[in-house]
């Protein structure tokens, strides 16, 4: 899913959202509630992978310092993605350290399903999540690859963005990643997606 090959959408929404978190950053607090609106859907969908029920209340405490550290942050809309990721992602590894819980990827909810599509025509499995059946799959899977995947799709991060966030390689999230989605279209074979019904699930929004 390499810069050069995301779809027109996508960047649409990341000029968007980088517009509007460089008026926030000159006090403009309409803009910083529709950096909000734009980002939150898919940061609260990787928070539930990693908090569960209690996503909302991390999500609180992220905005809290996204909002108070924005003036230090430099970059255009696809950065301002990373970096509020990593925020909430230091806040729900706190949540959880309180909790003593391990983090674990739990079922998606219908906000997800309303995210900026990053898909690759060429990436069947990523063609595959456009539903709820798939996103739903997320939760069986290996931490490592559930929140790789929930960062590629979800969030809508690309490799070295994910790798950021989550303090690994490239090469390591891409492989979870690919590892991860591989698990999926298999599942999804096996539950009768085949490439003749895919457009039709793709469309079952």
């Amino acid at each position: 899913m390499g810069q050069g090959r995301e779809p027109r959408r996508v960047r649409a929404y990341d000029e968007e959202l980088g517009a509007a978190v460089a008026r926030a950053q000159d006090g403009d607090e309409a803009a910083f509630a529709s950096a909000y609106q734009l980002v939150q859907p898919g940061l609260l969908g990787y928070l539930r992978g990693l908090v569960g029920d209690e996503a909302e209340d991390v999500a609180s405490d992220a905005w809290l310092e996204i909002a108070r550290d924005l003036g230090r942050f430099k970059g255009d809309g696809a950065g301002f993605r990373g970096w509020t990721t990593i925020i909430a992602r230091h806040r729900a590894l706190d949540h959880l350290r309180r909790r003593r819980v391990r983090p674990r990827p739990v079922m998606l909810e219908q906000d997800v399903l309303e995210l900026p599509d990053p898909r690759t025509t060429q990436d069947q499995a990523l063609e595959s999540l456009s539903t709820e059946q798939a996103l739903a799959l997320i939760s069986t899977l290996p931490r490592d690859q559930a929140e790789a995947v929930l960062l590629r799709v979800v969030v809508g991060l690309d490799g070295p963005a994910a790798a950021r966030v989550l303090g690994k390689r490239p090469g390591a999230v891409r492989t979870a990643a690919y590892r991860g989605l591989k698990r999926l279209a298999r599942q999804l074979g096996a539950a009768g997606v085949t490439e003749e019904n895919r457009h039709t699930l793709g469309q079952s929004r």
